[in-house]
């Protein structure tokens, strides 16, 4: 009689293993159609709201241990707009779901047509570190409100908020529509080649181009959130007390690691020094009582950030302070930098805020438009034309008119990048249609049905066709 200390042990699978597992699981739940339910995704909505109303205190922990962020900043960040997203996409469902009828022309005469969302099957979200609730679970919204199941990858960078995920989904959403796969860069790979119904990313745009590459060999379509230098553009005419208190809060958000942030500054050279100083008047009063230095997520990204205040040609006004055994950098102003240095030219993605002085509105549209389409813009003038200019020539993934990044928490509003800044938008309804496919349906009577239409043609017969047809 074998004894149970000597029972073999069962080999556990390899992560490619456990990767085809998970998705062949999803596949078959999505395939018994308990997804298509109107019913079932109200309830995988609500899962994720109560997630978010009972879990903040172990969602704030997390977020400390992998980015020193408040709790405050966390219920702002990741808790707030993920609960409101959920809810907004919750309320709205069986409009979005509705069939939409259109008419037909008349040489289709008698007849119906409309179309319908469906949804894909099993779909993937890869999270990134910087906002890795909201933008995990933001996406996953809209996923599930379109019917499918889906697979989270989220970032390795924020290994607490990754584990914390893994951990808390399937006690609030259905386990068996929703998983979570943890991992580097390998599991995303393993994960794209499955030939998953749609890859949806958030990341930079060197990631992104490896995703698109890995889900191309399976013509995986993809939606790519990506970033990109989001200028600031301040005309002479704007409220240069609030555009500071506007552009300093947002900057100092997750220490500027955030893809919306405002990147740079383009201001009027006629009230630049006015408007430095409202800026640092700014920074002064919101880091009362703070730490010197605001936290980086790691030493690659502190390395890159301190590499980016050499060189640039500028005028340090505020900060220029690293500390890099802690990952800390101090909010920092530069003043006029070098247009080709670095700091100038590549994303900053941290608490380094570049202002440039410009002759005039149109000077900054140029410099704008001399490079990458970027992921948001943002104007700061008490004009309503210089609103609508600089709108209409800056292509951008969203403009917001005197403030910076709001459009996001907006779900009335879609959510996307335009060229190198990404591809596909989502939030609210968008994201809804973002993982569903639009299909069409057309229905026909069997009477009549004119010998018009079938072959042999007569000479007649053909321009008789070419009129209707």
């Amino acid at each position: 009689m074998t004894s149970v200390a000597s029972r073999p042990v069962p080999a556990r699978p390899s992560p490619e293993e456990h990767v085809e597992q998970v998705v062949a699981r999803l596949r078959s739940t999505f395939a018994g159609g308990r997804t298509r339910d109107l019913r079932w995704r109200r309830q995988q909505l609500r899962g994720i709201e109560r997630l978010c109303a009972e879990q903040e205190p172990a969602i704030a922990a997390a977020m400390a241990a992998d980015l020193g962020r408040s709790a405050h900043d966390t219920w702002l960040g990741e808790i707030a707009s993920t609960r409101g997203e959920a809810a907004f996409a919750r309320k709205h469902l069986r409009r979005w779901n509705r069939k939409r009828r259109v008419h037909l022309p008349v040489a289709q005469q008698p007849g119906s047509a409309h179309y319908r969302y469906e949804p894909l099957g099993t779909v993937l979200v890869i999270g990134p570190w910087n906002y890795p609730v909201y933008l995990c679970l933001g996406p996953l919204v809209g996923a599930l409100a379109a019917g499918n199941t889906a697979v989270l990858k989220p970032s390795e960078h924020a290994p607490a908020v990754s584990a914390l995920l893994a951990e808390l989904l399937p006690r609030y959403v259905d386990p068996d529509a929703v998983a979570v796969v943890e991992g580097e860069a390998d599991a995303t790979q393993a994960l794209l080649a499955q030939g998953l119904d749609l890859a949806f990313f958030t990341g930079g745009p060197e990631i992104g181009k490896k995703v698109m590459e890995g889900a191309a060999k399976h013509l995986t379509p993809v939606v790519l959130e990506l970033g990109g230098k989001c200028p600031a553009i301040v005309a002479a005419d704007a409220d240069l007390a609030v555009t500071a208190r506007r552009l300093v809060w947002t900057k100092l958000l997750n220490s500027g690691q955030t893809c919306i942030a405002p990147d740079y500054l383009l201001v009027e050279e006629s009230v630049r020094d006015a408007l430095v100083t409202e800026i640092l008047g700014c920074y002064e009063q919101f880091r009362v009582g703070e730490p010197a230095g605001l936290r980086i997520v790691n030493d690659r990204q502190h390395d890159r950030l301190t590499g980016l205040l050499e060189g640039h040609g500028g005028r340090v006004v505020l900060g220029g302070g690293a500390d890099r055994d802690a990952l800390t950098m101090e909010p920092t102003v530069v003043v006029d930098p070098d247009k080709a240095s670095s700091l100038m030219t590549e994303e900053i993605f941290g608490p380094i805020l570049p202002i440039v002085s410009v002759s005039s509105v149109d000077d900054a549209v140029r410099h704008v438009n001399a490079g990458p389409k970027p992921l948001a813009a943002y104007v700061f003038s008490s004009s309503r034309r210089t609103h609508e200019l600089l709108t209409a020539a800056v292509p951008s993934g969203g403009t917001v008119i005197n403030h910076a990044m709001m459009h996001c928490l907006v779900p009335q509003l879609p959510f996307g990048g335009v060229g190198t800044s990404g591809m596909g938008a989502y939030h609210g309804r968008w994201g809804f249609e973002a993982f569903s496919h639009r299909k069409a349906v057309m229905s026909k009577s069997t009477k009549p049905d004119p010998g018009l239409l079938y072959p042999p043609y007569s000479d007649r017969e053909k321009a008789l066709m070419r009129k209707l047809l």
